[in-house]
């Protein structure tokens, strides 16, 4: 392993977006950009699906057997709400990354190029403005299945950072130990678990993962009211029975470190950025006695393969 830089100071992004609106959205993606910057932040953490929204409580009218016309339509906002991954949209975010010179991982609904398929996208980008590398959530959960595909092998990379390899995994994906042991194998040191997981399990599970991959793991996560929704132009409301509270997704972003511990957080309320530093050094200290994929590992016992042709 390099010698990484010591110190990272991390912006994770806890704001709202504008629900639904590409374009207002990822203008308050660029300004958080700037304020985060501002902030002294050398990495900029946003959530799942931040452009143009998570969808948590609405329905589309779905169940078994039955897809009707106005659920197309609120799945069509989410499509023509989409980005397509690259694009003017992701140089727009570029631009800003670039004249704030720092890393960011950014959320999304992408649209791809050539089909109708939605994916739950996640994009890394370079203090220059370079589009570094995209994931795509290789399984959706529960009712997200409706709405987005499953992600290819192929976008399962981590990237270079001077702070070591950082890869991301959306949501869930964290609870698949084998999603995890990609990430271990390339060395992560920085990992990304943007999110709309909130509770208490969700925390241990960061806790674990950073435990257990010896790397810090930066959970970014929305602050969502019902309030929110309107004027998006659904037709399909929340769910009100299922969310009876205006307050629909707390937040709960937090840092942890390589040794379990929280660095910040998690963190609940309406509150746009939660900053936290990073000491690499840690990385190394507490790898001396585990390390996932190297001296704490039987590789003459144990395979692991990812099927990269699927």
């Amino acid at each position: 392993m390099k010698d990484l830089q010591k110190k990272c100071r991390v912006a994770v992004i806890q704001a709202a977006p504008v629900f639904f609106n590409k374009e207002k959205t990822i203008d308050k993606v660029c300004a958080l950009i700037k304020k985060a910057a501002q902030g002294g932040a050398q990495l900029v953490v946003f959530p799942e699906s931040y452009i143009s929204g998570y969808p948590r409580g609405l329905s589309f009218g779905t169940v078994p057997g039955k897809r009707p016309q106005k659920g197309r339509e609120d799945w069509k906002r989410l499509y023509d709400n989409a980005i397509i991954v690259p694009s003017a949209d992701t140089e727009r975010i570029a631009t800003a990354v670039k004249a704030a010179g720092v890393y960011a991982g950014v959320g999304y609904a992408e649209r791809d190029a050539v089909n109708y398929t939605l994916y739950c996208g996640y994009a890394y980008f370079a203090p220059d403005g370079t589009l570094l590398g995209k994931h795509r959530k290789v399984k959706p959960t529960g009712m997200e299945r409706c709405l987005w595909g499953e992600g290819c092998a192929d976008t399962l990379k981590a990237v270079d950072t001077p702070w070591g390899p950082m890869g991301a995994l959306c949501c869930w994906e964290n609870l698949m130990p084998l999603a995890r042991m990609t990430m271990y194998q390339q060395g992560v040191t920085i990992h990304l678990a943007p999110t709309m997981g909130s509770n208490e399990v969700w925390q241990c599970c960061m806790r674990h993962i950073a435990f257990e991959g010896r790397c810090f793991v930066i959970s970014a996560n929305h602050y969502v009211t019902k309030s929110m929704y309107q004027g998006a132009g659904m037709n399909y409301e929340i769910d009100a029975e299922a969310y009876p509270n205006e307050v629909i997704c707390p937040g709960g972003s937090s840092v942890v470190a390589p040794d379990g511990n929280f660095v910040v957080g998690p963190v609940y309320g309406d509150v746009d950025i939660v900053y936290a530093d990073l000491d690499m050094d840690m990385v190394t200290l507490w790898r001396m006695d585990f390390d996932p994929t190297g001296h704490y590992s039987r590789p003459d016992l144990f395979k692991f393969h990812l099927n990269t042709d699927a």
